[in-house]
């Protein structure tokens, strides 16, 4: 048999328990040594899930209290100088997860084109670096107890370079420092075992790496290679091929190179470099649910097995599967024709035992038969040619008469436990639709008053009929179901529980108008009516795979536009088309990048164009880089964008400035992802900031993301400062 090998593992538990520890222990209703116990659990059930299925290669250290960069950080000693003053580590770790009291967050952003956020490393000359392998050390000596030997994960000392933040503008610069760091990291873990395997994630090699980066991967490999004889390294990467690395791989004295083959099968084409190495062959999906395609991947081993001597192979996961749910044993309610479909994680492990038996006899694949659900009839879009944008902009600005440095927020408030409870109850028939609807409207209610208090301008009704901003239109349109506990992390102990998008998209009814419609009548002021946009709504769901994404997208795309219309026609006069995810499915390559652009803005304006000139359309993205994609939003063509600056110390706003951005702009003033309240002085010198990159007529002033996850006292706090400030500047 073809041995096996799993490039990472869930780690937030079977029904979220890392998630409820950390949230307790962070509300200080649990010592943290008792998070400990459990993390110890779940990595022993774990390790143990894997052994069961016949893993031979299982991992250690793909466990994180929060995210697996704050750790690589940790164990390099990379601490940014701000937070020296923290003396105990849990509470620094923390600190720089999330920020305290008196020191803001670090900066998060998107790992790679996923919906899971890291912590961006923080890179100084200053650095004082102090390695710390206690971490790793005591996970390999937990899994060693258990009678297994694990390979040890870590991130790779190019993609924690490239995934860094630094003073000046090249982040290798600081190679050779982080390289030193990684060699003794390296020497002290050598001392662990007679032999160890350690997996160096590099999977910013599939982001076309440029001929300086190849050449600092050769060093790189070549000096950890010759660390100690007794340690096999294994660089992985994933998400896309990763051909011009592959080259400089197979010259480097390293044991094995894991290589994505679900999407990257261009990978293929580099395979005559892998010479006297392992090759790691990814073909069991580490992104999407749906049980493995055997014919396809029957092919590619074909392919692969003509050029790799099977004694070479190892048959894996395409990438670490963090980012699926734990188990389809915990769905119970699904349709069976749906759930015979679906393999999620421990799932994954038993299709991989399946697959290192192809060489002794092949696969025998049949598709199950099962008709899916589809609408008989499209809904017929309305399409409208919305003007330019100067335009609409005196339009909107003759109907909704806003001051200037108008204020908002991004559209959901706090979901408090009575809430969430609310709304399983009524879930569970355990309360009638005229109590939960009167119940939602009461909190509705309290929030618009609230809003009129502190003098918000553009109100919004606070989506307490949500619990997901994609789940939540899902669930009303045809072609989507929903698993009971298909949790993924997005970060720390953030979950989310992606749609399984498995049918032709329709609109069955309108989704928003009824509440968006109470929670206007309650005031003069604007109500924003909100949104998930075509994108976001596909980029955070487990979209099917037998038809183009692009398809599926013009089909949603339908459905929003319909919904636009009949706000509109309600007398909404802004709507907020959400695309937060818009720049996360962004292909790696550069050359599959203009593809994926072409559809996700046109499905965006298909969305939007049901809009006429005065109702005025906002968009909201959060954690990305927009310096290769500013003109990509300008197409977009929306009125207003809020976006998140806030961690990033307003980078993002330059390139607004750079290229004349015409459209107005709600940069994010304060963090809400910390549980922090910034002060007004610290709201002024933001605004101020910001005056210094826009003009005051471009600006809205906004928190940088929904409240959702917020208490209710810190919001009220931290909104009531932001007004105050905002009045300051008029």
């Amino acid at each position: 048999m073809i041995p096996t090998y799993v490039t990472g593992f869930p780690r937030i538990g079977k029904k979220r328990e890392l998630k409820s520890a950390l949230e307790a222990f962070w509300a200080h209703k649990f010592p943290f040594h008792e998070v400990q116990n459990l993390a110890k659990s779940l990595r022993q059930k774990h390790w143990q899930y894997q052994s069961n299925s016949h893993i031979n290669y299982i991992a250690c250290n793909d466990f994180s209290y929060y995210d697996n960069m704050l750790d690589t950080m940790v164990m390099l000693g990379a601490i940014p100088k701000r937070f020296c003053d923290i003396l105990d580590p849990v509470e620094r770790y923390f600190a720089m997860a999330r920020g305290d009291t008196t020191h803001q967050a670090m900066e998060m952003t998107k790992w790679f084109n996923t919906n899971y956020h890291y912590i961006v490393p923080e890179l100084s000359m200053a650095m004082d670096l102090h390695v710390d392998i206690s971490k790793i050390t005591n996970e390999y000596v937990e899994a060693k107890n258990l009678g297994i030997t694990p390979k040890i994960n870590l991130i790779g000392p190019l993609t924690f370079l490239a995934l860094s933040t630094c003073e000046g503008n090249d982040n290798f610069a600081y190679f050779d420092a982080i390289l030193e760091a990684y060699a003794t990291v390296f020497k002290q873990l050598s001392a662990l075992d007679s032999h160890l395997i350690i997996q160096c994630d590099e999977s910013f090699l599939a982001k076309t790496p440029e001929p300086k980066q190849l050449s600092l991967l050769k060093i790189a490999y070549e000096k950890l290679g010759h660390i100690a004889p007794h340690i096999d390294i294994a660089v992985v990467t994933y998400f896309d091929h990763a051909k011009e690395a592959v080259e400089i791989l197979g010259n480097c004295p390293i044991w094995a190179i894991g290589l994505d083959f679900v999407y990257g099968e261009e990978n293929l084409e580099a395979l005559c470099y892998i010479q006297g190495k392992k090759l790691i062959a990814g073909l069991i999906d580490g992104r999407n649910v749906w049980k493995n395609n055997a014919l396809k991947t029957a092919s590619l081993i074909t392919r692969i097995g003509e050029v790799i001597p099977k004694d070479q192979l190892i048959f894996s996961t395409s990438c670490s599967l963090l980012h699926l749910p734990y188990s389809i044993q915990e769905e119970t309610k699904l349709d069976t024709c749906i759930k015979e479909k679906l393999s999620f994680a421990v799932e994954k492990l038993h299709e991989l035992s399946e697959l290192s038996h192809f060489f002794e006899a092949p696969i025998a694949y049949s598709e199950p038969v099962c008709t899916q659900p589809s609408s008989t009839s499209k809904p017929k879009l309305t399409h409208y040619t919305r003007s330019a944008y100067k335009t609409r902009e005196s339009l909107q600005t003759k109907v909704l008469n806003l001051p200037l440095f108008p204020t908002t927020t991004i559209g959901s408030f706090p979901q408090t436990k009575e809430i969430r409870s609310l709304r399983s109850a009524f879930k569970r028939g355990e309360l009638s639709a005229e109590a939960y609807e009167k119940a939602i409207q009461n909190a509705i209610k309290a929030c618009v008053a609230f809003q009129e208090e502190i003098g918000l301008d553009v109100l919004v009704h606070g989506e307490f009929e949500r619990n997901d901003m994609v789940e939540y239109f899902g669930e009303q349109l045809e072609g989507f179901a929903f698993s009971e506990n298909g949790w993924v992390q997005s970060y720390g102990s953030r979950c989310v529980k992606p749609p399984l998008l498995y049918g032709s998209v329709s609109r069955k009814h309108p989704m928003t108008v009824e509440w968006i419609t109470y929670a206007q009548s309650l005031s003069d002021k604007p109500m924003k009516g909100m949104l998930t946009g075509p994108v976001t709504i596909l980029n955070w769901s487990f979209v099917r795979d037998d038809i183009p994404k692009s398809e599926v997208a013009y089909e949603v795309a339908q459905a929003i536009a319909d919904e636009i219309d009949d706000l509109q026609r309600h007398d909404i006069k802004i709507i907020q088309v959400d695309e937060a995810a818009f720049k996360e499915g962004y292909p790696l390559r550069v050359e599959k990048i203009k593809a994926y652009e072409k559809w996700a803005v046109d499905s965006f304006k298909m969305a939007v164009n049901s809009a006429w000139d005065q109702t005025q359309i906002h968009t909201h993205m959060c954690y990305s880089n927009f310096n290769d994609i500013i003109h990509t939003i300008e197409q977009m063509d929306a009125d207003v964008i809020t976006i998140e600056t806030s961690r990033s110390g307003n980078k993002l706003l330059k390139v607004f400035q750079k290229v004349g951005y015409k459209a107005q702009i709600g940069p994010g003033v304060y963090d809400i992802h910390s549980p922090r309240v910034p002060s007004v002085e610290e709201m002024r010198e933001q605004i101020e900031a910001f005056l210094h990159v826009l003009p005051k007529e471009q600006l809205w002033i906004n928190p940088d993301c929904g409240l959702k996850t917020r208490g209710q006292e810190e919001v009220k706090a931290s909104l009531k400062n932001m007004i105050e400030a905002v009045h300051s500047f008029r």
